[in-house]
Parts: structure tokens; sequence; C-alpha cells
């Protein structure tokens, strides 16, 4: 039979992703740049004076623990089986390969409430369920059956969505005046645990700003020990607007929404994936890029692609290590994370040679109860670090960029960025029993935050292009709320006073 009081293992397995809410706000934001340094060393001083970490409310596994003992089960208990209830797509060997317990494994008793919230964290990683909820069956004093109850997902997802066109919604909005001629309007589906194997299937057709068609196929096992995968995804694309050279920090545009097509481009690669252990995943890619631009582009700016060439096509093999110790894969609190990726280019036509190093490192603390530090570096190596102005992206784009610059681009070839945020949560609820299947608890997780970002690039020739942001230190520093809710959707709203003397209020929908 179940153990009885089995609302007190459930209370447990949630309490390690759920607090008491607080009416609390704390925040710090100086009226000039004078405060910045003020404002590190308050961080730092904070994060340094709390000397011991604490994640879960020791009353919830003391008290767990007291009932484990009134079972009377031995010093160690052998787990006899592990059953998995409502999986009705996922196959069981996807839940299994996730878990650090084993069906015949012997446990230390006491260890069980740990196991129990681990093993849970480590499920919710996996984005396929909605609730995850742990049980013991008791069979004999030193025997154990362990439950795994879930409720699945909407796997197979049609999507019709927009899209900016733009690298951040402040830019559309303010700089290119919300104009509906730079959204993007997808069709498309996928599904996210195809077959059940965790496999993902996706084709999607996307018009508007950029005209793009995309297939992509992941099978993350392709053996019986689980520890290989394969993928491959192929795109074309074009566009009749593009940005062709940066001016004061600013992307110059040619073309129209109705011109002549501007840019072609067609990409495929193939990937194979090693996981030797659960934080650990090593990709080793190969891939093919064609692009092509209209001889306007050309007029424009010679150096677009090398040689004044209206054509780029290359080879590139790219290795990435990533080793993810922390608690939550999508939005981490807890733990330490590494992606390291190694890329070199070799060009037929447009591009010679090109290496690119990045990195980044995460160290996520909870020092205290709801309290949290987050350090985050990014950064990149170019060599040579001359090159066509196309592959010379380099602040501003995508998530590598000092917050508080959001309407400016630093092209370049060398950077780094390091960021500081301390947050406090304000707010943590899963609304149960909603009346619909593939979403029957909405969670709602709030955070204000303080955060100062630091960060520098190196460009061989600024004045070309009358940058003011080359070869010197950027820095900002805010205030901020994180809103995390249902299906990994995040929204950050952040208030920033840069180094330029500018402030602002910015809108992202992904994690720093």
């Amino acid at each position: 039979m179940f153990c009885e009081r089995t609302d007190l293992v459930r209370k447990f397995v949630h309490s390690d992703l759920k607090f008491t809410p607080s009416l609390s706000i704390y925040y710090l934001a100086g009226r000039n740049m004078k405060s910045y340094p003020i404002l590190i060393f308050i961080m730092f001083a904070t994060f340094c004076s709390f000397s011991q970490e604490k994640s879960l409310d020791p009353a919830i596994t003391d008290t767990f623990l007291v009932y484990l003992q009134s079972l009377h089960l031995s010093k160690t208990v052998k787990i006899k089986e592990i059953q998995v209830h409502g999986n009705e797509v996922t196959r069981r060997t996807i839940l299994l390969r996730e878990m650090n317990i084993n069906e015949a494994e012997i446990i230390l008793t006491d260890s069980i409430p740990d196991l129990i919230s681990e093993n849970t964290l480590r499920l919710r990683n996996l984005s396929l369920f909605n609730e995850i909820d742990m049980r013991i069956e008791m069979v004999s004093a030193d025997e154990i059956i362990w439950h795994i109850h879930v409720k699945e997902r909407w796997y197979i997802i049609p999507e019709v969505s927009v899209g900016l066109a733009d690298r951040n919604f402040n830019q559309w909005w303010v700089e290119q005046h919300h104009n509906i001629n730079r959204i993007n309007f997808v069709l498309a589906a996928e599904d996210k645990n195809f077959r059940g194997n965790l496999e993902t299937l996706t084709a999607f057709a996307q018009i508007g700003y950029t005209q793009k068609f995309l297939i992509n196929y992941m099978r993350p096992y392709i053996n019986k020990a689980q520890k290989s995968g394969l993928g491959f995804t192929a795109s074309y694309s074009t566009n009749r607007q593009i940005f062709y050279e940066t001016d004061s920090n600013k992307q110059v545009y040619a073309g129209t929404y109705t011109s002549p097509i501007l840019l072609r481009q067609a990409e495929a690669t193939i990937s194979y994936y090693y996981r030797p252990a659960y934080a650990v995943r090593h990709i080793f890619q190969f891939g093919y890029r064609d692009y092509k631009v209209a001889d306007t582009v050309l007029q424009l700016n010679k150096n677009y692609f090398a040689d004044s060439s209206t054509h780029l096509r290359m080879l590139e093999f790219v290795y990435r290590l990533e080793v993810n110790h922390v608690d939550n894969w999508d939005y981490p609190l807890h733990g330490n994370k590494l992606v390291l990726q190694a890329s070199s280019r070799i060009g037929f036509e447009g591009i010679k040679f090109q290496n690119l190093v990045t990195l980044e490192a995460g160290i996520f603390r909870n020092p205290s109860y709801k309290w949290f530090f987050t350090t985050i570096f990014r950064g990149r190596l170019m060599l040579p670090q001359q090159q066509p102005y196309a592959l010379t992206e380099g602040l501003g784009f995508m998530a590598n960029y000092v917050r508080g610059y959001e309407y400016y681009v630093v092209n370049g070839s060398n950077y780094g960025i390091l960021r500081f945020d301390l947050k406090r949560e304000l707010f943590n609820h899963t609304f149960n029993n909603i009346p619909i299947k593939y979403l029957t608890a909405f969670p709602l997780r709030i955070y204000p935050k303080i955060f100062t970002d630091i960060g520098a690039i190196n460009t061989l020739y600024p004045a070309a292009s009358n940058s003011f942001l080359s070869n010197q230190l950027l820095y900002a520093f805010g205030v901020g709320v994180d809103i995390i809710t249902a299906y990994d959707l995040k929204i950050r709203l952040e208030f920033a006073y840069n180094g330029l003397n500018q402030k602002g209020l910015y809108l992202h929908t992904s994690s720093e």
C-alpha cells in the first residue's frame, strides 16, 4: 500500500520549487554614475556576507525525516521497482535516463528526501511535464517501490506566432516606430517529444520582414546506452532589406520592404551529440553556409564579404561543451554552468578563414532563504581579427549586450561581458486544477532584482564606423523584475542607467 500521509511527501517534493510569498521589494539605483562603484561593492559584500547556502525550509526536511523514521524502515532500503504513471507519450526509459537512482539500488533511508527533490528537478529540466509527483511505497522494512506520477505537456504544437525582426523590443518600438513591416509571421508545426523519445521534429514557414523555411530533427539517443544522438537542420531565407554597415554604433539599412531581394541565405548542418553524464553534453557539428547579396549591397560596402564578393560560401566545424550543474536549466537559481564553443570556418568565396572561441560561465547562488545571486560571464576570441563586415557582429546581438545599451551595436572581434544580479523572491505559487488538459497547473514566480553589467569589445578600426563605444569599458546598473510562468515563458522588465548618462526601461523575453 502507499505510505500514509503522502500529502507530506508531496509538500516536500514541491518545497524546493516553491517559497512563501513576501511583500518586500528591495532595490538600489543611483542618480548618477558616481554610485556605480558603490553598487558593485554592496552587491559583492551582500554575496560574501552569507556563509551558508539555504535552498530548502529545514522544518520541512526535518518533518519528512521524522515521518520516515515512523515507518520503521531500516537504515538502508532497496529500491525494488520504479514505476512511472501518467506517461501516455513519453517512454519510461527517457525518465529513468535522467534520474540518479536505479532499480535494485540500495540507498540510505535518510537520503530519500534529497533524492526526491533532486530527481524532481531533473525531470522538470526535460520540459516535458506540467506536474511531477514522487511517492514511495513501503514493501517491507528494507524494500520500497518508487512511484513517479507525471502530467504531460502538449508536445505537438501547431504554432501561429509573430516575432520581431529587430534585435530587441525597444529597438523596434522606439527606433523603428513599431513598424508592422518589421514583424515576422510564423506558421510552424513542432513535436517536442516525437514518438515519446524526446526527439524534436520541427518544420516552419515564415513570412514578413524575413521569408524563411526551416526543417529540423534531433534525436538525443540512438543507442541502448542512451549517450549518443544525431540531428540535422536545413533552412533557406531571403530579405529585401538588410543592414550593410554600422555608423556611430547604429545599423545602417539598404533596401525597402518592397525592394528586390538583397540577401539570400542557405544553410545545412548535421550534429552528433554525446552525453556521458546527466549534466555534461558534447556536440560536434559540421555545416555548410551559402550567402549571396545583390550588387547594391556591394556598392554601399565593398567589405561586406571578403574580396568585394557578392557571394559567401564556407564550411563550418563546431565543437561545443555544455556542463550544466544548475537546478533549473531554463531559469537557474542555484549551481554552476559552463558553455564552451570552438568554431573553424573555411571559405571558398567571400571569406578566407576564421576561428572563433566563445565562453559562457554562470555562477548561481542561493545564499539565504529567498535570496539569489547570479554572476554570468560571456566572451569571445576571434582569429584573425580582420574579417569582412558580415562576420564581425559583436555586442548588441542575441544575448551578447551590456544592459542599458540595447539601442546600440558595436562591431568587433574580441569581447567580454560580466553581469551581476541580486534578486529576492517576491511571489511563487502554482494555480492548480485548471480545466485544460495540457495546462492543468499555472506556475507564477516573480523576482525583483538589482543588477550591474560591465563589458568591452576590441575593434581594429573604430574610426571607420565612427564608433564611440569600441575599445573602452561599458557599464550600467539598474533595477528590474523577472516573471517566470508556464511553458518556460520568461519576461524581464529592467530599468537601466548606462555609462553615457542615459536611462531607459527595457523589455526582454529571455533569461540573462
